[in-house]
């Protein structure tokens, strides 16, 4: 199952960025939907730890869906879970990992440069974000895709 969405995430993203015409060509909208980067209408809502944009489907409900995340430098998630299975594919920057609940971005954290693919298996604590530079991660699976917020082990 899971190969599924990965394959299904990659063919979305790939119609994203891939897409390139002559000046005569046609495409017909009743057999392809395109959305190309300057037409994302992005959250922009504050704060922002991390923007999105919603390419496909309900990510609030039970079906499928596939989303851009978009880090500013220095943004991290807390750590947290979600219910279902979250498919990942870095397609801009470097992406940083971490799991558990000891919240350590500086340390605790690997770097996915693009191209990676990351498997967030439900219900298992991670963080993530950007250090440096600006990173986009597409994300898919199926809905609701909230997450839940977990006690950070190393706060005092």
């Amino acid at each position: 199952m899971r190969s599924i969405f990965a394959a299904i995430g990659l063919v979305l993203f790939s119609s994203l960025v891939t897409v390139g015409h002559t000046a005569d060509a046609q495409l017909n909208p009743d057999a392809i939907t395109v959305l190309t980067p300057d037409e994302f209408q992005w959250r922009d809502e504050e704060p922002v730890l991390a923007n999105s944009v919603d390419l496909f489907g309900d990510r609030n409900s039970d079906e499928y869906y596939v989303y851009l995340n978009k880090f500013s430098p220095g943004n991290f998630s807390r750590p947290h879970f979600h219910a279902n299975d979250r498919y990942i594919t870095v397609v801009k920057g470097t992406w940083w990992v971490g799991t558990g609940s000891d919240f350590d971005p500086e340390n605790n954290t690997v770097p996915l440069p693009v191209g990676s693919f990351v498997v967030h298996t439900g219900g298992e604590v991670h963080y993530d974000g950007a250090k440096d530079e600006e990173v986009w991660v597409l994300i898919s699976g199926i809905g609701p895709a909230g997450g839940t917020q977990v006690e950070i082990t190393n706060e005092e």
